[in-house]
Order: C-alpha cells, then sequence, then structure tokens
C-alpha cells in the first residue's frame, strides 16, 4: 500500500521519516510513504491518477484549504476549520479531514493539559485555525488572538463561529498580557515573538509550534519561569499518529518508534 506528503516546497518535510519508521516497527513491510511536490492546480489532477493501491495523503501547504474541494466527505474538523491536512482514500471514496487541531489536543493530554478555560492564540495565519478548533476542543468558550494584522484576526471569524467560539481581537502590541493565559499557542513564524517579555502566570502551557532552531527565545524564557513547553516536533508526530492509524485502519501507532526517528532526523535535536 501507498501513502504520500504532498505540498509546494515539499522537500523539507519529515512526514516520511514518521510515517515509514511506523510502518517498519508495525511490521508492515509493504507499505511505503513518500513525499511529492504539488500546487493546488496539480491536486485534483494527482490525486484522479491514484488508484486502489494507495491508502491516504497527507497534505501541507498551499493544499490544505483546496484540499475539500477534492473530497466526498469531510469530517466536522476539518469543515469547521476550512482546512485538510488529511485525506483518506478508501472503497473509492475520498475524506478529508485536519489532524492538527486534534494532535494539539493529543500532545498537550501528555503533559497532562486535559483542559483549558482561558486559551491564547498568537498568529492569525493557517494554523490558528486549527488552534482555535484545539482550544475548542480542550473546553474554551473564548479565545484571545493576537496579530499584527487586525484584518487577519476577522478572517478567522467564521472558523470561530463554526466551532462555537467567541474570539477576541488583540493587537500585537497587546502581546504583552499573553502570559496570563492558561494556554498559549504560537502559530507565528520564526522571529515573530524574540522580542516578547512576558510574566507567565503560574501553570501556564506554551505551545510553541516551530521546531528548528529550539528553543526559541519565548520557549526558552517560559521554562526559564516553569511553563510547560511544547514545540512544534509534538505536533508534527501527534497529527502524523493520527493519520498512520486512518491510513493502515489500525487502532494503534508504535509511536515510540515514530517518535525515536523524527528526533534523530532534526540534527539539533538528537539525543545521541
Amino acid at each position: 500500500m501507498r501513502a504520500a506528503v504532498l505540498g509546494k516546497p515539499i522537500e523539507h518535510s519529515l512526514s516520511p521519516v514518521i510515517h515509514n519508521a511506523g510502518y517498519l516497527a508495525a511490521g508492515l513491510h509493504d507499505w511505503t510513504y513518500t513525499r511529492h511536490e504539488c500546487d493546488e492546480p496539480a491536486l485534483a489532477r494527482f490525486v484522479d491518477s491514484l488508484d486502489e493501491t494507495w491508502a491516504g495523503l497527507s497534505l501541507t501547504m498551499p493544499l490544505k484549504e483546496i484540499a475539500l474541494t477534492v473530497a466526498d466527505e469531510a469530517t466536522p474538523v476539518a469543515e469547521a476549520i476550512g482546512a485538510a491536512n488529511t485525506l483518506v482514500l478508501r472503497g473509492g471514496r475520498r475524506l478529508a479531514d485536519n489532524t492538527d487541531a486534534p494532535g494539539m489536543v493529543d500532545a498537550l493530554a501528555e503533559i497532562g493539559l486535559r483542559e483549558a478555560e482561558e486559551v491564547a492564540v498568537l498568529g492569525a495565519g493557517g494554523s490558528a485555525r486549527a488552534a482555535l478548533a484545539a482550544a475548542h476542543q480542550l473546553g474554551a468558550g473564548a479565545v484571545q488572538v493576537y496579530a499584527r494584522r487586525r484584518e487577519a484576526i476577522i478572517e478567522l471569524e467564521p472558523v470561530a463561529s463554526a466551532l462555537g467560539l467567541r474570539l477576541e481581537a488583540r493587537s500585537w502590541e497587546e502581546a504583552v498580557h499573553v502570559g496570563d493565559a492558561d494556554l498559549v499557542i504560537a502559530t507565528v513564524p520564526k522571529g515573530v515573538t524574540d522580542t516578547l517579555r512576558l510574566k507567565w502566570k503560574p501553570g501556564a502551557v506554551l505551545f510553541d509550534i516551530l521546531y528548528d532552531p529550539w528553543p526559541t527565545p519565548l520557549a526558552a524564557e517560559a521554562e526559564n519561569q516553569g511553563v510547560r513547553v511544547l514545540d512544534g516536533l509534538a505536533l508534527l508526530l501527534a497529527q502524523a499518529v493520527r493519520q498512520w492509524t486512518q491510513f493502515t485502519g489500525l487502532d494503534e501507532a508504535p509511536v515510540t518508534a515514530m517518535r525515536e526517528a523524527l528526533y534523530g532526523a532534526v540534527p539539533s535535536r538528537r539525543t545521541s
């Protein structure tokens, strides 16, 4: 059986490392996972060309929104977010899903955070959509979103509405207060949060979706104040584990082997 990750650019993707390590550990020797460069105009043609030996596709930028247009059906979370990072191919049908949001929840559960009343999101781009869905799954009724452009926050309002969340727009200058939240999810590019100097509340958690180089200045300062911190590798692994089980149909993935392969593939994070 076959699976792959699609996007443009795609040569940097670590998804093959994670998925193939899972296949090997589970004894699925006839399974392969590859990467293919694909842009938006080419997605429908690529999906149409697949035969019954294909189990699924992982989708990264810029394909997450257009993925919904090539699916026969979509999960509620993918519909609410308006984006899918997963296409499950089974029985001639294409199911679009988004494992980023539940992946965030899974990763947070591993460090003991299973609910959060006060959630703040740094940034209002594509990853912020998944962050809103994760906040909803954690029980938050409202989410504070801090961004440099108010227009970007406004674009998130349909997502928040679909999830039943109250969206509270905050300027980037107000981000100095973000440490007052129970959970902060940083979705901005490298360097954007480097000058933030925060005072963190006791028990707070930071989920910074960056991972290399690590730690970011934001994460390092948070850890120095006793904050529990998760990085982008935790998200990359968790969302891939959910895809792996959907593609293979197995109930459990060999997470330890997949984690070891992932961290071993990032030079700055190798433990040996």
